[in-house]
């Protein structure tokens, strides 16, 4: 299963959490498995509130405990000897353990030091704890596998914090972003938290649109203020991939106009040497009646990076286009077979259980026609007839 967090209101904890009960994960359950952690003093609340005339659901860390709030300044060490000393899964564990570590070092970039000397005020309380092991077990409830997200709302204007007013985003937040894709609405609010942060910077694969995928269910998380002028909520969509045949490839496209026609004979080598499937040219009209040439390469994601590197340093072209395509194969295979000619390649192609097609491969024919000094075209016809 895979997740979208849709972050247009930016994202916390707490509505990561919420969005997960509300998507269907039990809070007794839910409240259950977080007992594994050896934490106490808090009870974990949930109840249906309205977002600018939405409904979602507001998850809350409630102390019970007053004595709870002087221990929230801790160090790593103790976050990690919680971590360790509790029954959670291991995979769990260790996922929060290295989340927690990147708060801490995030927290040492800004004020100095090292990482496992430094506090954590207002993200090491018990509600932090809760956030980040609670959205851990959501996840693995539902079972999500991958997360994607939006871009993130940072907000905008100022937030109180142990270290006095700060601007929003706080520098906790802005650390844990840095490389992925954020803006900044007018709603003078914190709207992406620390918390949030570093949740869906260490969950998310990939930024971007929704990824093609089957919903099957949603839930929506709502954030401690009603702004009114948009719902402070945070979206989730949960669902199946979807499938794409063959699996897909990575379509990669540019526009020439300025190059030498001697050169695409090279590039295309190069591609296909890089693991290009299919390299080819296309005659097009540009702006101002400009014949061009549109050079299209076929990969799998994996080689993509690679052919776009090649295109760009070796053809004159300034920039270019990618998208993901479906691709549907027949099934299909090279088989040697005897002949008056000696042994050729021969791909078969099977559209259907009972059906098969040949095709001779071209490098073999060729190489017949100059070794024999045979017209390639009687070649191509006698082994066309296989």
């Amino acid at each position: 299963m895979i997740a979208y967090l849709d972050c247009f209101s930016g994202i916390s904890g707490d509505m990561l959490l919420g969005a997960l009960v509300d998507a269907g994960v039990p809070l007794e359950r839910l409240a259950e498995e977080l007992s594994r952690l050896p934490v106490k003093g808090y009870e974990l609340t949930a109840k249906e509130v309205r977002r600018c005339s939405l409904r979602a659901t507001k998850v809350d860390v409630v102390i019970k405990d007053s004595g709870q709030q002087e221990t929230g300044r801790r160090r790593f060490g103790d976050i990690k000897k919680i971590v360790e000393s509790s029954s959670l899964p291991g995979p769990v564990r260790e996922k929060g353990l290295s989340i927690f570590k990147r708060l801490f070092e995030a927290e040492a970039v800004i004020h100095g030091g090292r990482y496992d000397r430094v506090h954590l005020h207002e993200l090491g309380a018990v509600d932090c704890i809760v956030d980040i092991f609670g959205t851990l077990i959501g996840l693995d409830m539902l079972g999500i596998d991958t997360v994607y997200s939006s871009p993130l709302n940072l907000g905008s204007g100022t937030v109180g914090t142990h270290h006095g007013l700060l601007p929003v985003p706080a520098p906790a937040a802005v650390e844990l972003l840095k490389g992925k894709p954020v803006y900044a609405s007018d709603i003078s609010f914190e709207l992406t938290t620390p918390t949030g942060a570093v949740l869906v910077s260490s969950l998310a694969g990939a930024f971007g649109p929704v990824p093609e995928m089957r919903i099957s269910k949603t839930g929506t998380g709502a954030g401690a203020r009603d702004f009114g002028e948009q719902p402070n909520v945070l979206r989730i969509f949960i669902g199946s991939r979807v499938d794409r045949g063959d699996g897909g490839i990575s379509v990669i496209e540019t526009n020439i106009d300025d190059m030498n026609p001697q050169v695409y004979e090279y590039v295309m080598d190069k591609l296909f040497g890089a693991g290009a499937l299919d390299v080819f040219l296309t005659q097009i009209i540009m702006k101002k009646g400009r014949p061009g040439i549109k050079l299209t390469a076929l990969c799998t994601e994996d080689r993509k990076d690679d052919l776009i590197g090649i295109i760009l340093r070796e053809t004159t072209s300034i920039g270019l286009r990618f998208h993901r395509a479906g691709r549907k194969t027949l099934p299909r295979g090279i088989k040697p077979v005897e002949t008056k000619f000696g042994t050729v390649n021969v791909k078969v192609i099977k559209p259907g259980a009972r059906e098969r097609r040949i095709s001779v491969e071209y490098e073999d024919c060729r190489r017949i026609a100059e070794k024999l000094d045979i017209p390639l075209p009687e070649v191509m016809k006698i082994l066309g007839s296989l």
